[in-house]
Parts: C-alpha cells; sequence; structure tokens
C-alpha cells in the first residue's frame, strides 16, 4: 500500500487544491510505478507557519518581511 505525505503551510490553501494534491499525486503513482490507485494512501499535514523554517528564519516572519517590501 503506497502512503504519500505532504506538508504545507497553513496558508490558505482550498479544499479543491488539496483534492488536486491527492488525484495527482496518486496518479504520479500509477504511471511511474504502476500502483493501484485503490490502494494509495495520501495525507496532507498543513504545517503553521511558526512551526516552519527556511534558511534559519521561521516562515512567519519572512511572509511579514515579503509583505513589508511589496508595500
Amino acid at each position: 500500500m503506497p502512503y504519500i505525505n505532504i506538508k504545507i503551510t497553513d496558508e490558505q490553501v482550498t479544499a479543491e487544491q488539496k483534492q488536486q494534491l491527492i488525484e495527482r499525486s496518486t496518479q504520479m503513482l500509477v504511471d511511474v510505478l504502476n500502483k493501484n490507485p485503490a490502494t494509495t494512501v495520501v495525507v496532507i499535514d498543513e504545517v503553521n507557519t511558526d512551526n516552519w523554517g527556511v534558511g534559519g528564519k521561521v516562515v512567519t516572519e519572512l511572509r511579514r518581511q515579503q509583505q513589508t517590501q511589496q508595500q
């Protein structure tokens, strides 16, 4: 049983976008590994930006900096 775990930040991801992630990830395993889609599990974990870091910085702060630069 294939298992795919997608981790994304919790920033306005719609139900439709999540559905697309699930469908396309499943199809990728079908196409690449010939896996059965009926037994492919996809889990999406949404992580608060306070708990996600990039380049040594918390994403919440990076987003604030981006917004300030855009204004």
